[in-house]
């Protein structure tokens, strides 16, 4: 009997995997409760895959061997309960396609810094001349690579739901870099059961695999001795073995006995949070062997992504800065850290159960006027009205941008750095951060 693979999302994952099962020879069904892009769909026609959207038509999933669901979906989901009680798998696209490949994996999770992470960290074994690919949260869908050209080594930036659905997956080398508060919505409100997930990227790991991880980070160090794998701690605080450390000068990596050292300054990335990462994938070059050139040339002429501390242009003296893809308040408060001139704030959206105490200080040392960009404003009101005195709300980014430029002199910067989720007023992060661009360009 043919196996019957049902894949929940027809965006980039979901997609991937529909090319990769129809490849192995599974029957296919992709069912998305939301609108499918046009170039999914051709894809779909092309390959000859059954796919519906606006709906699910529970006769026609329930009726599978196995379901690959989009990360986007929750457990929670009434539709994947009743998968779980009929007893039919449901994984994650990344846990589908690791079946069907031999290549070394290196795989990246984090509350923040994963992405920048995993593109320097693919930048440096490219430029070592690795056949690599990249993928996860980032870039192509793993299933698609495997499908099409599959390589010999893959960086995948990972999150806590695709972790979720990751049960037989290995890694070879695993990166944790920090774990705070976030996606809370999702896990009943319960740190613990979101650190949990992000732990279980090291959950298949043998003796022989490597973890790279923080340790200047609580609630990493109070769980890393329960797991196998080589140790490899970084740090900014204290002198490590066999892992990464800095001094006020210099980042040294000490490897195998091996001391590697290269001046801060030198480095791309600049700021505390992006030491951190710049030294995990520095690591991870090391444990792979390269030379020590390609690791001091990566890290020294790395491009920062899009979203991210994107410098957007000045106006009058005003410098506007993108950092949409600061979706919870510990990437915010790495931004905030990172600006010595007085900030004009843009913040808000949806709400994922943020605490916004530990960005007092910073706000009262940086801020001087904070502007609202959501739906719902109340909790950033609530939080900031005795320390900062002008607050004011905006529904588009054009207004945002508008009232921020009027709250400016010469020498300030509007900082867009949300620590929200997006879906109340944009597609996605990146329609945000285009709205903020397209919206400054316009002033």
């Amino acid at each position: 009997m043919n196996k019957r693979l049902v894949i929940l999302g027809g965006g980039e994952s979901g997609v991937g995997a529909a090319m990769l099962a129809k490849k192995k020879g599974f029957e296919v069904f992709v069912s998305d409760k939301g609108k499918i892009k046009e170039k999914y769909k051709n894809v779909l026609i092309n390959i000859d895959v059954e796919w519906e959207e606006e709906k699910h038509t529970v006769a026609k999933i329930l009726n599978a061997t196995e379901v690959v669901k989009s990360p986007g979906i929750p457990d929670t989901a009434p539709l994947i309960l009743q998968l779980k009680e009929k007893g039919i798998a449901v994984i994650s696209e990344i846990e589908f396609a690791g079946r069907y490949t031999q290549a070394k994996i290196i795989g990246i999770t984090g509350s923040n810094g994963k992405t920048t992470t995993t593109l320097l960290t693919y930048h440096l074994l490219k430029k070592a001349g690795l056949n690599v690919g990249l993928a996860g949260n980032i870039g192509d869908s793993l299933a698609k690579q495997v499908a099409e050209d599959d390589k010999q080594i893959y960086v995948l930036e990972l999150s806590s739901f695709q972790l979720d659905g990751m049960f037989d997956f290995h890694i070879d080398i695993a990166m944790i870099l920090n774990i705070t508060p976030d996606h809370l919505d999702r896990y009943d409100y319960q740190f613990e059961n979101y650190v949990e997930s992000k732990f279980r990227i090291l959950q298949n790991q043998t003796d022989s695999d490597h973890v790279i991880y923080c340790y200047d980070d609580e609630e990493i160090m109070k769980r890393i001795d329960n797991y196998k794998g080589i140790k490899h701690p970084f740090s900014i605080k204290t002198v490590t073995s066999n892992g990464a450390y800095s001094n006020k000068e210099n980042l040294i990596i000490n490897t195998n006995n091996k001391l590697y050292t290269m001046t801060i300054q030198e480095l791309a990335l600049q700021g505390k949070h992006n030491l951190y990462n710049s030294m995990a994938a520095g690591i991870a070059g090391k444990v792979l062997e390269l030379k020590k050139d390609i690791i001091r040339e990566s890290l020294t002429d790395f491009q920062n992504i899009e979203h991210r501390l994107e410098e957007v242009g000045k106006v009058h003296g005003i410098t506007f800065v993108n950092d949409s893809k600061a979706t919870n308040v510990n990437s915010t408060w790495y931004a905030l850290e990172s600006f010595q001139h007085p900030l004009i704030w843009i913040v808000g959206g949806v709400d994922k159960g943020n605490d916004y105490q530990i960005l007092e200080q910073l706000v009262a040392d940086k801020v001087k006027a904070i502007v609202c960009l959501g739906k719902d404003n109340t909790k950033i009101h609530e939080a900031f009205k005795g320390i900062i005195e002008n607050i004011v709300d905006a529904e588009s980014a054009q207004e945002a941008v508008k009232l921020a430029y009027q709250f400016g002199v010469q020498g300030d910067t509007v900082l867009l750095s949300p620590a929200c989720a997006s879906f109340d007023l944009f597609d996605n992060y990146e329609d945000r951060g285009q709205q903020f661009k397209k919206a400054v360009r316009a002033l």
